[in-house]
């Protein structure tokens, strides 16, 4: 019988119930949850005591050295991964983080670097592209019935009340682009190709915000595809589709369109096909929260299956530096005004 992968969290806040319900569906895929750890010591214990945890911890030091642990997910702030990575990956532990990966590229490239020195897997936790809505859009690409892909347009737009759960938002120096950019830009990366160059325009649009909450992205991939990735905050449309990505995405022989709802309807010369792409509702999901919160256990699936299988995942940390770039280029091309080619992955 194959061992169990015994498993920590690190982080018991707002979005981190998601993974203690992923991993605990997990267990009758070997996944085994032996401890969590927050700062706060009310959320650690309330967190294990709810999940049936064995132990918590309130410092991730005293967690390495009492527990064994073969993977560890970090759902904690992107300002604390670096601190935390590092520990880890120092004491060999296959490490998971939340996105977004790192508040700024030195320290995304750093934990990279550390990660393939010491030979430990790392990967980001970068959930929209196992999303069943957009796990079949990519199957219809695949197939290759629309051809390859020549423009498409990326959206993720809401006025959902991101702050009440993460007030914190109100004051960061760098907002959309890194904390909803990194999943739709993501997204682009995955179903048209990599990136040439990059043209941004930034708003701000809510006065009680310190960052930009509104963007919109051009993205000259390498085959020749253009993309427009463009997300907000701050939409008043309704009904709105939140949490939903809508698409469109166009190639020579046909073209594929998520619409509110997510229905994908897809052409093909003169017919078009329309399918339900929603994501199930499971025991512990609600609407409309569940297309993310099932995108959290397809994203945990896969890294025990990758981490098992001794291969990187999907959405490696090298890999996700790849997404980082754009980041890091839309926000440079907002302030010049100018094209920007993405720093290459070292």
């Amino acid at each position: 019988m194959t061992e169990p992968v015994r498993v920590a969290l690190v982080g018991c806040g707002f979005f981190a119930r998601n993974h203690l319900f992923a991993w605990k569906d997990l267990a009758a895929e070997g996944a085994e949850l032996v401890a969590v750890c927050d700062i706060d010591p009310a959320k650690a214990e309330a967190a294990a005591t709810e999940f049936g945890v064995p132990h918590w911890y309130t410092d991730m030091d005293a967690m390495l050295t009492a527990e064994s642990i073969d993977l560890i997910d970090i759902a904690t702030r992107m300002e604390t991964h670096r601190e935390l990575v590092e520990k880890t990956v120092a004491a060999g532990v296959a490490t998971v983080v939340q996105k977004p990966f790192a508040p700024n590229w030195a320290d995304a490239v750093a934990m990279t670097e550390a990660a393939d020195a010491a030979g430990v897997f790392l990967a980001v936790h970068e959930n929209f592209r196992f999303q069943t809505p957009l796990r079949r859009v990519r199957a219809v690409l695949d197939s290759g019935v629309i051809g390859t892909p020549s423009w498409a347009r990326i959206s993720f737009r809401t006025g959902f009340d991101v702050y009440a759960g993460q007030p914190y938002f109100y004051d960061e120096e760098r907002l959309i682009i890194l904390d909803l950019g990194v999943h739709t830009l993501d997204i682009a990366r995955v179903l048209i190709g990599e990136v040439a160059h990059v043209t941004c325009e930034t708003q701000r649009r809510n006065p009680k915000v310190r960052a930009e909450d509104t963007a919109t992205v051009m993205l000259r991939h390498t085959n020749g595809a253009v993309s427009v990735v463009d997300f907000s905050y701050e939409s008043r449309k309704l009904p709105d589709p939140f949490p939903e990505t809508l698409l469109e995405i166009e190639g020579p022989d046909g073209a594929i369109v998520v619409e509110p709802g997510l229905t994908m309807r897809v052409t093909v010369g003169d017919e078009t096909t329309e399918a339900d792409v929603g994501a199930p509702l499971l025991p512990w999901t609600s609407r409309p929260w569940h297309v993310a919160q099932e995108g959290v256990l397809v994203t945990c699936r896969h890294m025990l299956e990758s981490f098992r299988a001794g291969r990187p995942a999907d959405t490696s940390a090298r890999d996700n530096l790849m997404t980082f770039a754009l980041a890091e280029a839309a926000y440079e091309a907002a302030d010049t005004g100018r094209a920007v080619t993405p720093v290459p992955v070292p």
